[in-house]
């Protein structure tokens, strides 16, 4: 696949995140909490700068104490933040207060969402040349004004010869209803040349579980480059123009189920900015999705290229079809 190598451009929520310390603690149990860089797009962020992906962020963030914890985390991992705006008033960043266990715990607070005011105002403000990859998750495009914006964005990058990709990450208490979700979704889909999502989130695309994969083939017969269609313990179909290839994960000692998504795009945009065919590209977000479940926190669990390259050496290979 002929991927573009130069800087990417991330859409979408950063917030902070809370743990209850020490791992596999309850929040009710917990003695202290440790802060980390959350939300899904700042995550993506995060570990595409960790294996030396030039990155940045376009979104708003609060204009307080916990916006100026956000802003130094993203200049902490390299993230370009010159278009992440501070919003005042009565907007509060995203807060996640998580439990590092399989059976986890998360409280998510998302009242009035500061990262949901981002607007056409900030899109006017973009270089687009200054890019090569811009990509969105599923959580901006919910609700207004942060859904128009989004759109008027992935076009303006469009038109200017730019790359798109879409992480589905469908979050359903984030939406009204499945079917405008589905609306939406399908919509910026078609425009993008990279689809990632699981089985569920195929599923709202294609309006029952059963067709979830001939909806992801389908956005292939449309004119995407690659769509992943991820299985979660049955592993991952990459589907191309004309080749399908299965693979498997990599088996760890897990400690939390989530943030393997944001790693998993972070690992496979990276892989294919580095010239690694989409397999290739896949296998490496596997990876990457499983070096992040086996450590605490999301964005401080994303490894670098170092760490990722050792991993798979040392690491089963999973199975390919």
């Amino acid at each position: 696949m002929d991927w573009p190598a130069g800087p990417v451009l991330v859409i979408g929520r950063a917030g902070m995140d809370l743990y209850a310390d020490p791992p596999g603690a309850r929040i009710a149990q917990a003695d202290r909490f440790t802060t980390a860089l959350g939300g899904s797009a700042a995550n993506i962020a995060a570990g595409l700068a960790r294996q030396g992906v030039r990155v940045g962020l376009l979104g708003c963030y609060a204009d307080d104490d916990v916006g100026a914890f956000i802003a130094a985390q993203l200049d902490a991992y390299g993230i370009d933040r010159r278009h992440m705006r501070a919003v005042s008033g009565a907007s509060r960043n995203s807060l996640a207060i998580v439990e590092t266990r399989m059976e986890m715990g998360r409280v998510l607070y998302r009242n009035g969402a500061a990262d949901l005011a981002f607007s056409d105002h900030d899109v006017a403000g973009v270089d687009w040349s200054a890019w090569a990859v811009v990509v969105t998750t599923g959580t901006v495009l919910a609700s207004e004004p942060a859904r128009s914006a989004t759109l008027q964005a992935l076009q303006a990058a469009r038109d200017a010869g730019l790359r798109l990709v879409l992480d589905i990450d469908w979050r359903p208490e984030s939406w009204t209803s499945t079917d405008d979700a589905r609306a939406i979704t399908a919509r910026v889909a078609a425009m993008c040349d990279i689809v990632v999502g699981n089985d569920d989130e195929f599923a709202v695309l294609a309006g029952t579980y059963d067709s979830g994969l001939d909806a992801a083939r389908g956005l292939v017969a449309k004119g995407a480059a690659l769509v992943v269609y991820k299985m979660g313990e049955k592993g991952a179909v990459a589907l191309t123009p004309g080749a399908e290839h299965r693979s498997g994960i990599w088996r760890v000692d897990a400690i939390k189920p989530v943030g393997a998504g944001d790693g998993f795009l972070a690992g496979l945009l990276a892989g294919l900015s580095a010239g690694h065919e989409p397999a290739a590209a896949v296998l490496r977000g596997a990876a990457t999705a499983a070096i992040v479940v086996a450590n605490v926190g999301c964005a401080p669990a994303s490894p670098s290229t170092f760490a990722l390259d050792l991993f798979m050496s040392t690491h089963s290979h999973p199975p390919e079809t």
